[in-house]
């Protein structure tokens, strides 16, 4: 009975919290944005690869920032530095986003700016390898990060991000050299759990692979049924 009780209320949970993803994702479309959700384990270089998105794509398209972490604003403060609104999220104990933060985040935003005036939302989660790939925040597509540090096991490990993701970014590979990582076997793995997720290997430090990235997100963008629905008046 305790088991059944426990597992009635996760799903309740998961469903009350998908019905606030949608609801989320309905003033993205109306509004005409694309919103990213960014997933990935503490480290990874969340925040290195938006400092660098940010830096290419924000004189083209219209990006805020939805930046969530468990305490401080560290993060949020190296964003703003790129003249983008960064709204900061603090989860405190939660290990995850949940579409009921981030749409707090969403009224920050839309009572601080128009909304109808960006293009690309960025939501950088809460440092997880687990739970933020269970909890959607309204977001159009999912970008798991994986650093060369954590080893090609982590796919196979730790599968739900991995089989949930739109994107895989493969960071810090300028690391590759000084590390016992297999970089062919960690997309196999990845492949195994999601065989149709995209794979783009990254370095913000040296810039590999992130014309590729920055590619793949203006595409986003241009694809997203956002990107297609007319602004209400």
């Amino acid at each position: 009975m305790h088991q059944t009780i426990n597992t009635a209320v996760g799903i309740n949970l998961l469903h009350a919290n998908q019905e606030g993803a949608d609801h989320n994702r309905a003033h993205f479309d109306a509004w005409g944005i694309t919103c990213l959700n960014l997933m990935s384990s503490p480290g990874a270089g969340k925040t290195a690869l938006l400092e660098k998105t940010l830096e290419a794509l924000s004189p083209s398209l219209k990006i805020a920032v939805i930046e969530g972490d468990m305490t401080t604003e560290l993060d949020a403060d190296r964003l703003r530095r790129y003249g983008v609104p960064v709204i900061a999220i603090n989860t405190g104990r939660s290990c995850h986003l949940d579409s009921k933060m981030v749409a707090g985040g969403i009224h920050r935003l839309e009572h601080e700016h128009d909304p109808s005036t960006f293009d690309l939302v960025l939501v950088e989660n809460v440092g997880n390898l687990v739970c933020p790939a269970e909890f959607e925040v309204g977001e159009h597509a999912k970008v798991a990060l994986l650093s060369v540090t954590e080893g090609e096991d982590k796919p196979l490990k730790y599968p739900i991000m991995f089989r949930e993701a739109n994107c895989l970014l493969i960071t810090k590979t300028d690391l590759v050299p000084y590390l016992d990582v297999d970089l062919q076997q960690l997309e196999a793995n990845v492949r195994q759990i999601n065989p149709r997720v995209t794979i783009i290997p990254v370095s913000a430090r040296t810039g590999m692979g992130l014309e590729a990235w920055f590619a793949w997100v203006q595409a986003t963008v241009a694809a997203s049924p956002a990107a297609l629905t007319p602004v209400a008046e």
